[in-house]
């Protein structure tokens, strides 16, 4: 027992040893080729785990779930974060139709073209759907950090991709519950479970998130100020666990006690003092998770799978990209009379449409668990991250100057106040 727990231990720190040394240097030619650090983690992952076999790590293992679930609620804490809650007052109802309906109609559109091109049984097609549907504000948020864009439209983006990942997890999770099944099949009760675990995962977080903000950030009260970068750690994995044990959505929980956390000013309590230590912290934490999650998933592609389904799965990505995203922002953008959305906008927004992170985790779960179809599900979600952070991400800037959305400053066209 004594051996295989030191044979464990070297395997993980050797594991950890390699992913961040190849993450450093694949990051490093992602700067200089101005490509997004995620597709050359997966690119590391490839050559590691593929051609070199330096890199083993099973999807079902303890240490490849750990990460996965560890990193998914990490990134998605730091995505609620980001999200500024005075940005959502004009783009509140095209935010909220893209984080719920959006995801939903992207999830149908996918598994109908999955379903009859890579000729998946309906519900592993729904699945696939469900674990693509939603956009990466870890890839999205350092692009807009380089392309300067009209405030409206970046705001409206980045929080539709931290919101609808939290969406997509919830839909992913009922939708393995109806596939193993500990769920009753039908459209009444799975909407009901939909909407109590989500609702019960945003009430849970509301409240971890405010009493953690409390003791950290009250100006009498704040025990916790000099720790404040370990209690937004304990906060995000304290709000997944709680989630999860309450049977309620573990992510939803944590993205919503990021949103709090991320909002102190709102609720009277200031942590503008730790505002710059914070986000130090907050952003080697999540290239960190980046890293083990995409070079992971790079690691365990099956290319076989791949090459077997490449023209049918380049179909499935085509009409994901193509006919699903701009399908989901047309509807979703037309009831909101408030935003005033101009069509150079829509046309932005059918491009932006990252495939990311918390996609890569949920596919390595599902594979995790053993599921039917679970390798074609991973080669499509693999081309989707591939091909959406290559051709998407990479021509984001360009796209911008096209429509003239891409600003200077902040000044009146940040903001959205001309076009």
């Amino acid at each position: 027992m004594e051996n295989s727990t030191s044979q464990l231990i070297e395997h993980v720190i050797v594991l950890l040893v390699l992913i961040f040394g190849l993450g450093m240097l694949f990051g490093k030619a992602a700067n200089w080729l101005k490509l997004p650090d995620v597709a050359m983690f997966l690119v590391a992952g490839m050559i590691a785990g593929q051609a070199f076999h330096w890199i083993y790590e099973p999807s079902a293992s303890f240490t490849n779930q750990f990460i996965l679930v560890i990193g998914s609620a990490l990134i998605l804490f730091d995505g609620g974060r980001n999200i500024k809650l005075t940005g959502l007052r004009q783009v509140w109802v095209t935010v909220g139709m893209l984080s719920i309906p959006g995801v939903i109609i992207t999830c149908v559109a996918v598994a109908a073209a999955s379903h009859f091109l890579l000729e998946l049984p309906w519900l592993y097609a729904l699945l696939l759907g469900a674990i693509i549907a939603s956009t990466d504000p870890a890839t999205l948020i350092p692009v807009f950090k380089q392309v300067k864009i009209r405030r409206k439209v970046r705001e409206t983006v980045e929080s539709e991709s931290a919101f609808n990942d939290a969406t997509a997890s919830i839909l992913t999770f009922s939708l393995i519950a109806v596939i193993l099944g500990t769920q009753e099949v039908s459209l009444l009760s799975s909407t009901l479970d939909f909407v109590k675990t989500a609702l019960g995962g945003l009430l849970l977080g509301a409240v971890i998130g405010y009493a953690m903000t409390f003791l950290t950030a009250h100006m009498k009260l704040g025990m916790l100020k000099d720790y404040a970068t370990i209690a937004m750690v304990v906060t995000s994995l304290g709000a997944y666990i709680a989630g999860e044990m309450l049977g309620v959505s573990g992510f939803m929980a944590t993205f919503t006690a990021g949103l709090i956390w991320g909002n102190a000013g709102t609720f009277k309590l200031d942590l503008e003092d730790k505002r710059h230590e914070m986000e130090h912290f907050s952003e080697n934490i999540t290239i960190i998770m980046r890293m083990l999650i995409f070079i992971l998933l790079g690691s365990q592609v099956n290319f076989p799978v791949i090459l077997e389904h490449f023209w049918t799965s380049l179909g499935v990505i085509f009409v994901f990209i193509f006919i699903a995203r701009p399908l989901t922002v047309l509807i979703c953008t037309w009831p909101d009379r408030k935003a005033k959305w101009k069509w150079n906008e829509i046309l932005f927004m059918f491009w932006v449409r990252e495939t990311g992170v918390i996609p890569a985790a949920l596919c390595g779960m599902v594979a995790g668990m053993g599921i039917a179809h679970s390798d074609l599900i991973a080669s499509v979600t693999f081309m989707a991250v591939l091909i959406t952070i290559l051709f998407q991400a990479s021509t984001t800037a360009f796209v911008a100057k096209k429509l003239g959305l891409e600003v200077k400053s902040d000044g009146p066209e940040a903001d959205g106040s001309v076009l």
